[in-house]
């Protein structure tokens, strides 16, 4: 039996006796697909790239996704699509695996459960064991998390723990060191102790005070930091729109909400909504647990969100409010927009994303965010590698670095 890097040696062996012509046919046979061995570009697959043919062909033939996870247009030839077998489908994920790149094997399995219903399917297990798991896939787990059975939860929360393990890793170090910075900033003082002196800082400040004769700068101002380096400095609220839309979104927060979390120097309360408020700050050690205490879909109340932040909030001055959502708002839009003007009358500073993603902005209510705007509290889209730049700018009080107005 030919393995599939022995086939795939064979393939490149193949290929590099053909023509650049052949290869262009090649490729657009495999792009075409089609019921025909050639589909009007007169090249006919085998081996290798008839196996790859077949796998876009369960995705995505020409008879288009039917009812439930088989695909197959009413009254159509059966043979496209995964069938409604879970088996069969980790066979499909293995082979795209095989032969397509992680990225591709990422969008293939998202364009799977959204053209051929396989949504059902990701409650077995077996299936969960063979995806490759990302950010969206986790998305899909959440919401269908109440519908597991007891066999598939633990594998669900296995693949949930790989994929937030992952990004802790890329996203931690960077997040408590920007934000670190930035506390230390906000904490400097004018008349330090002498232990607590800046000297970078003072000699800076204090270079026009430079006296040649005794080679010497004399330090009209000290600059140092304050002696609460252990005390908590700042709260920070994140509040998360579990709307089925910002999925992608409310991984992402769970995982800085944890890292907030474990810095000592920041109170950190994890809020998440729809037309209900759930705080979920007593499990922030843990954001898998997070995770799994939303529920994501429903409607959305923003309102009622930051009337229970507005409540939490002892002291306005040192508090930053992070609102994700995409602000279609299910609730009274002028209890809304009140809340967060008197929110930042107060001094609280005020943080609005669209989204925290990779995708970039997605589909949002461009009134609100022009209205939000208009408050002094610009609504846009943020990468998660973004994200401990715009906190650091929120906790020292100073512009937000927005990639592009919203609104």
């Amino acid at each position: 039996m030919t393995s599939p890097r022995t086939a795939t040696d064979s393939r490149t062996a193949a290929e590099s006796r053909t023509t650049p012509a052949d290869e262009r046919l090649r490729r657009w046979r495999l792009v075409l697909g089609g019921d025909g061995a050639a589909d009007g570009t007169g090249r006919a697959l085998s081996g290798t790239d008839a196996a790859m043919d077949r796998t876009l062909e369960a995705l995505y033939g020409p008879y288009g996704p039917g009812p439930g996870a088989g695909g197959g247009r009413p009254g159509g030839p059966r043979e496209v699509g995964l069938g409604g077998s879970a088996p069969r489908v980790a066979r499909w994920l293995g082979d795209i695996r095989t032969y397509f790149p992680a990225s591709v094997v990422q969008v293939m399995q998202r364009d799977a459960v959204d053209r051929l219903g396989l949504s059902s399917l990701l409650l077995e297990p077996e299936m969960l064991e063979a995806v490759e798991a990302d950010v969206h896939l986790v998305g899909t787990l959440l919401s269908l998390h109440k519908a597991m059975p007891e066999t598939t939860k633990e594998t669900a929360r296995t693949v949930v723990r790989k994929v937030v393990e992952d990004l802790e890793r890329r996203l931690a170090g960077r997040t408590r060191a920007t934000l670190t910075g930035a506390l230390d900033r906000s904490a400097r003082i004018r008349r330090p102790r002498h232990r607590d002196i800046d000297w970078d800082r003072t000699i800076r400040a204090n270079l026009k005070n430079y006296l040649p004769e005794y080679r010497t700068v004399v330090p009209e101002r000290l600059v140092g930091y304050g002696r609460a380096a252990r005390a908590v400095k700042k709260d920070v609220i994140l509040c998360i729109d579990q709307s089925g839309s910002m999925a992608a979104s409310v991984v992402y927060a769970s995982v800085f909400g944890a890292v907030l979390a474990s810095m000592r120097a920041l109170d950190t309360r994890l809020v998440v909504f729809d037309t209900s408020v759930v705080d979920l700050t007593d499990q922030l050690t843990d954001p898998v647990d997070v995770l799994f205490g939303t529920q994501l879909g429903g409607g959305t109340d923003i309102n009622r969100a930051l009337a229970y932040c507005q409540s939490r909030i002892t002291r306005p001055a040192e508090t930053v409010v992070v609102l994700i959502s995409d602000l279609y708002e299910g609730g009274i839009r002028e209890g809304m927009l009140k809340r967060v003007a008197a929110m930042k009358a107060s001094g609280v500073q005020f943080v609005t994303l669209l989204a925290l993603s990779d995708e970039g902005a997605p589909a949002y209510d461009r009134e609100h965010a022009a209205a939000l705007a208009a408050l002094g509290a610009p609504a846009f889209a943020c990468t998660p590698d973004l994200f401990p730049e715009v906190m650091a700018a929120a906790l020292e009080k100073r512009p937000l670095p927005v990639p592009g107005t919203a609104a």
